[in-house]
């Protein structure tokens, strides 16, 4: 056979490849795009008395204009930016601290205190809240008692029951639930550089900080991003521990109310409050158009500029 009849013969299909992509694919189109689509149209539309008809985008500006709905709705989008505030400031800063103490090889039991401070992530965010309810509240929680143990009395109040600490305090127990996501990614990265490198620093003469600084920080630089990108989707995603401490209305007022809780109301209904798949379907596009612009500014500002380096 000649070399441009060899050319010239197809390839046989690659049906190895239909075979184990196929299913995956499938479960994707199904669960995922498929509803992704579906609400994306159903959001143009409007229903009244059984009757769906086109609007385009009446919805959305419904949602931001009308005096019914955009109160809800940036008082939600307001929280959210909040709470999504308060874990990258606290959250990803005590992760990073967590990982460069646990990655020290002078620390004794590091792999209890990863399980211990890792343990949280894995209990339910229903668990989580009723616990944290429970310990904080006036009537029979512990830490009024705690707090006066050691001189702090003075400063405790009913935090999940005032507006301008319900939030806060919410997040905070996220914090505490979640902080091991960020640890572990960065104690892993952390644990990937290459020991010659250290040691070259210290050779040189750096000290324990400068080596951090000028050695190790640059390299889980990208990590860092990643995990910053984690928390801005799962914040914007944020539901459970919300409707498990404060239920559906987001109390008191409204204060902790998040882009997932008034979600939640407007599809569903919630007591008086009468549902609406349309305006449900668009409260839940705008939440994947901003998580969407939020990833990709992030990604175009930030990560393109953040040196990769190989190990």
């Amino acid at each position: 056979m000649t070399p441009s009849n060899q050319h010239d013969e197809k390839k046989p299909f690659p049906w190895h490849l239909v075979f184990f992509l196929g299913p995956g694919l499938l479960i994707y189109v199904v669960f995922s795009v498929y509803p992704l689509l579906d609400t994306l149209v159903l959001s143009l539309f409007n229903e009244q008395q059984g009757q769906s008809s086109f609007v385009g985008l009446q919805n959305f500006i419904t949602l931001v204009t009308d005096e019914t709905w955009s109160q809800a709705f940036w008082n939600a989008l307001g929280n959210n930016f909040k709470f999504f505030a308060i874990h990258m400031l606290v959250q990803n800063p005590i992760g990073l601290l967590l990982a460069v103490l646990l990655s020290s090889p002078k620390l004794r039991l590091s792999g209890t205190y990863r399980t211990l401070i890792f343990m949280p992530t894995m209990l339910s965010v229903v668990i989580i809240g009723f616990v944290w309810q429970l310990l904080l509240s006036p009537i029979w929680g512990i830490s009024e008692n705690f707090l006066y143990s050691i001189g702090l009395g003075q400063y405790f109040d009913a935090w999940l029951g005032k507006e301008s600490s319900a939030l806060i305090t919410l997040a905070f127990i996220s914090v505490w639930q979640f902080v091991g996501i960020p640890m572990m990614l960065i104690y892993a990265t952390l644990l990937n550089i290459p020991d010659d490198i250290v040691d070259a620093s210290v050779v040189d003469g750096a000290n324990s900080f400068q080596t951090f600084w000028h050695i190790k920080l640059p390299l889980i630089l990208p990590t860092i991003a990643m995990v910053s990108i984690l928390t801005f989707v799962a914040n914007f995603n944020a539901f459970e521990l919300i409707y498990a401490v404060k239920g559906a209305l987001a109390g008191p007022d409204f204060s902790t109310d998040l882009m997932g809780t008034f979600f939640y109301r407007t599809f569903f209904g919630f007591q008086l409050q009468q549902g609406s798949a349309s305006m449900g379907a668009a409260v839940a596009t705008l939440m994947f158009l901003i998580i969407l612009v939020g990833v990709m500014l992030f990604l175009f500002f930030i990560q393109r500029r953040i040196q990769r380096f190989q190990f």
